[in-house]
């Protein structure tokens, strides 16, 4: 937000993408204290780093943003093109200016977002994802024939809290 700020630029509305980008858009509406928020859902992942090949916008913009200042928020810029193919509908929608926003970028990404916390190479997870991890990397143990433990042991390596990983674990079996 502070850069943001420090560049001047003043978003008309904030879109958050569908579904990671919701929680960094909500925090940046408060941070900025603009409380235009607005969606656009876009489909890629369909597990954990299993992507379907090219993004496709399931829901558009949910707000018209011709003739505003647009910042588009993901949680993350990893192949880029899902931030790609959003800035493109953006502008397509007759937005005059649009700006990316991310808590993390990947080098290798397509596409560099205007603004972004930290650069990491790292598989994230964040907390508004934890138990569709768990259900992805248990579901992918099934099929790869991966051992549990080892699942298990990579994401507490990774600073997943054993409790609520336990939890979620016996919360995704019981489901099955």
């Amino acid at each position: 937000a502070e850069r943001i700020r420090g560049d001047r630029f003043h978003p008309d509305v904030i879109v958050g993408v569908s579904r990671g980008g919701w929680p960094p858009a909500r925090v940046m509406s408060d941070l900025l204290g603009n409380p235009e928020l607005a969606n656009v859902r876009v489909e890629f992942y369909v597990g954990v780093a299993e992507t379907k090949g090219e993004p496709v916008i399931t829901q558009p913009l949910s707000v018209p943003v011709e003739g505003k200042r647009v910042l588009i928020m993901d949680d993350v810029a990893d192949t880029g093109k899902s931030l790609r193919l959003v800035r493109d509908h953006v502008e397509k929608n007759g937005a005059t200016e649009i700006k990316l926003a991310t808590i993390y970028y990947k080098p290798w990404s397509e596409i560099k977002p205007d603004y972004y916390v930290r650069e990491t190479e790292a598989w994230i997870v964040f907390p508004w994802e934890r138990k569709e991890t768990v259900r992805n990397m248990v579901e992918r143990c099934k099929v790869k024939e991966i051992p549990l433990e080892e699942v298990k042991r990579r994401l507490i390596e990774g600073g997943f809290d054993q409790r609520l990983l336990e939890r979620f674990i016996r919360e995704v079996l019981e489901e099955v």
